[in-house]
């Protein structure tokens, strides 16, 4: 990756619908070289997949979280995975170092979504033990990664 592949990349985090003709004057290349690069910035998953961002609040979803989780043993994760990835309010979910074993990112309408969430997660046999954050604000909210030219 050099450069130009840097300059593409922070294109597209700031505007992935951006045409390859406007994009190809912004890295001054040509239309074909612009879409070879985008081809291996893909293939290589530099570019992971092209999405929207949507804002939560618009969409109803008021209320923001952190849940920190600790489970008993690690024989307990298939049943807490397996809710993770069936909660469409989680948006993410971290294994950690530290005193949890995972971080929850929470998105969800009001206090009584959330505790209703908050008890499903709490029924899962093995959960040791939960913290829950409310985001009051954020400071800092980035979807994108500051791309280098010497990966």
């Amino acid at each position: 990756m050099d450069a130009i592949d840097s300059k593409i990349l922070e294109v597209l985090q700031e505007n992935s619908r951006v045409s390859i003709s406007d994009l190809s004057k912004q890295v001054n290349l040509s239309l074909s070289a612009v879409s070879e690069r985008l081809k291996k910035l893909e293939a290589s998953n530099i570019i992971e997949r092209f999405t929207v961002i949507l804002d939560s609040k618009s969409l109803g979803k008021e209320l923001s979280v952190l849940m920190n989780i600790s489970l008993e043993n690690p024989r307990n994760t298939k049943e807490f995975v397996d809710i993770v990835n069936k909660e469409s309010e989680i948006l993410e979910c971290h294994y950690v170092t530290g005193e949890y074993d995972y971080i929850l990112k929470i998105t969800t309408k009001n206090t009584a979504t959330l505790e209703a969430l908050m008890n499903r997660i709490k029924s899962i046999p093995g959960i040791k033990r939960t913290q829950t954050n409310v985001v009051l604000s954020s400071l800092k909210h980035l979807y994108s990664v500051a791309p280098t030219a010497d990966k």
